[in-house]
C-alpha cells in the first residue's frame, strides 16, 4: 500500500493515543495489519474489503513529490487500483480519482476570514499532492471552507456562504486549470439571484477551470445535533450527472447516502462515479459508514467515493439538541475514514480516523458495464412495479398492502 503512514500510528510511550484513533491506530485496517499474522490479515482483508476481479486490490506507487508533501504537511495518503476484465471491443477506460478529508485549521473563535484562509492554506498542498499524482477528478468534503457549525443554530455562520463563482471556486479553478483536473467543490452557497437564499451545494469545476454546473443537497437531516434546516432546505436540482473529460459523475451530498432512491436516481441518469462529500460523527453514524456507499456501488453498478471530515470542532457557545442531552460545545468527533467502493463489491481501506488525508484510486470504468452484464440488476429491477407502488403511496387515501391472518386473535 502506498501510504504516508506505513507503520501503525500507535501512541508514543507515556503519551495518550491521538483523539479519534483506535487505541493509537489510524484505522481498523492498520490495527488488524499490526496484530494479525500475514495469513490471517490477508483473509480478514478479503472478508472486509472484498476482491476486485478475483484479486486483492493492487497498491499504486505514488511519486516522491506526493510522499514528500504528505510527510511535510502530516496528511495520510493511500492509493489503490480497481481493475476490470480485458475486453475485445473496448479499450480500458482508466481514470485516477482523489478524495480529500481535512480538519479545520484555526479555532472557531478566530475571525471568519482567518478561519477560511487557514483552511485554504491547509488544502493547497493536498491538492498539489493530488496534482503531482496525476489525479483526474478530485472531490473535497462537505462545506470544506468552514467549521460544520450547523449544530449551533447561530445565524452568524451564514457569513461563510458564497456565490457559486465565489472565493473557494476561484481558488480551485486555478488549481483545476494548473493540473488539468476536474474538482468537486462542496460549499455553503448564497444564491444571489434568488433573494440570497442559502443552499448546501457542490460546484463541479471542469479541467479547463470552467464551472460545469451545480448540485444542491437533496436530503436535509433533522437528527441529533444536525440542525441544518435552520440554514438551508432541500435542494431543487434533481439528480444531475456531469459529463466531464474523464467520465460521468454525480454528487450525493452527505445525508442523501441514507436514501437508496437518491443513489438510484444518479445511476438512472448514467453516473459512473458518485461522490458522497459528508460531515458525520462516530456515535451517530459510524456503523453505517462502511456499508451504505458500498451497497450503493453494488446496487447501481458505479464507483463511489466517500469523504468525511476529521477532528473535533469546539464552538464558542454551548448548544442543545432535540435528543435531551445536556448542552455541549462540540458536535463530537468527525472520524474521517474516507474510502472508495466499486460496483463489484470491493472497496479500499479507509484513510485515517483523525488526520487529514488524500485517497487516490485508479478506476477502470469498464467495470461498471461488466457488472451490469454479470448481475443484470437493471434488467431485473421491476421499475414499473415500484413506480406503481410509489404513485399510490403519494395519494392521501393510500392503503398499505397488508394481508391479515384471520386467526390472529384466536387461541390455538
Amino acid at each position: 500500500m502506498a501510504s504516508s503512514n506505513g507503520k501503525p500510528a500507535q501512541a508514543e510511550e507515556g503519551k495518550a493515543a491521538a483523539e479519534g484513533s483506535i487505541g493509537g491506530y489510524e484505522s481498523l485496517h492498520s490495527l488488524l495489519e499490526a496484530n494479525l499474522s500475514p495469513e490471517l490479515f490477508q483473509e480478514a482483508s478479503r472478508l472486509l474489503l472484498g476482491l476486485n476481479c478475483a484479486r486483492p486490490l493492487e497498491a499504486i506507487a505514488l511519486p516522491e513529490a506526493t510522499m514528500t508533501l504528505a510527510e511535510t504537511h502530516n496528511f495520510d495518503v493511500q492509493a489503490f487500483r480497481f481493475s476490470a476484465d480485458k475486453e475485445f471491443l473496448r479499450q480500458p477506460r482508466v481514470v485516477r480519482v482523489g478524495l480529500i478529508q481535512n480538519s479545520i485549521a484555526a479555532p472557531t473563535t478566530c475571525h471568519f476570514a482567518e478561519q477560511k484562509k487557514a483552511i485554504m492554506d491547509k488544502i493547497r498542498p493536498i491538492v498539489d499532492a493530488a496534482g503531482a499524482s496525476g489525479v483526474n477528478i478530485l472531490c473535497l468534503q462537505e462545506a470544506w471552507t468552514m467549521p460544520f457549525a450547523f449544530c449551533t443554530r447561530e445565524k452568524r455562520w451564514c457569513e461563510f456562504a458564497e456565490p457559486v463563482d465565489g472565493e473557494s471556486t476561484q481558488f480551485l479553478q486555478e488549481l483545476a486549470q494548473k493540473y488539468n483536473m476536474v474538482i468537486v467543490n462542496p460549499i455553503l452557497e448564497r444564491d444571489v439571484n434568488h433573494g440570497e437564499t442559502i443552499w448546501n451545494t457542490a460546484v463541479v469545476i471542469g479541467n479547463n477551470g470552467n464551472i460545469i454546473g451545480i448540485h444542491r443537497k437533496n436530503h436535509i437531516p433533522r437528527v441529533g445535533d444536525f440542525n441544518e434546516s435552520t440554514y438551508y432546505m432541500e435542494g431543487n436540482t434533481g439528480h444531475p450527472v456531469f459529463e466531464t473529460a474523464y467520465g460521468k459523475i454525480g454528487v450525493n451530498i452527505c445525508y442523501g447516502r441514507h436514501h437508496p432512491l437518491n443513489w438510484l436516481a444518479f445511476g438512472l441518469n448514467g453516473a459512473e462515479i458518485v461522490f458522497n462529500p459528508s460531515a458525520t460523527v462516530g456515535e451517530l453514524s459510524e456503523p453505517m459508514w462502511p456499508i451504505e456507499a458500498r451497497n450503493a456501488a453494488i446496487a447501481n453498478s458505479y464507483f463511489v467515493g466517500s469523504i468525511n471530515r476529521v477532528g473535533t470542532e469546539v464552538f464558542p457557545n454551548p448548544f442543545t439538541s432535540g435528543d435531551g442531552k445536556p448542552q455541549h460545545a462540540d458536535f463530537g468527533h468527525f472520524y474521517g475514514s474516507s474510502h472508495f467502493s466499486a460496483p463489484d463489491a470491493s472497496c479500499t481501506p479507509s484513510l485515517s480516523r483523525y488526520r487529514d488525508g488524500l485517497a487516490i484510486s485508479d478506476m477502470d470504468l469498464n467495470l461498471c458495464r461488466q457488472i451490469k452484464d454479470k448481475w443484470a440488476f437493471r434488467m431485473t429491477a421491476r421499475y414499473d412495479m415500484y413506480a406503481s407502488l410509489l404513485s399510490e403511496y403519494l395519494k392521501p387515501d393510500f392503503k398499505p398492502q397488508v394481508i391479515v391472518d384471520p386467526l390472529i386473535n384466536k387461541r390455538a
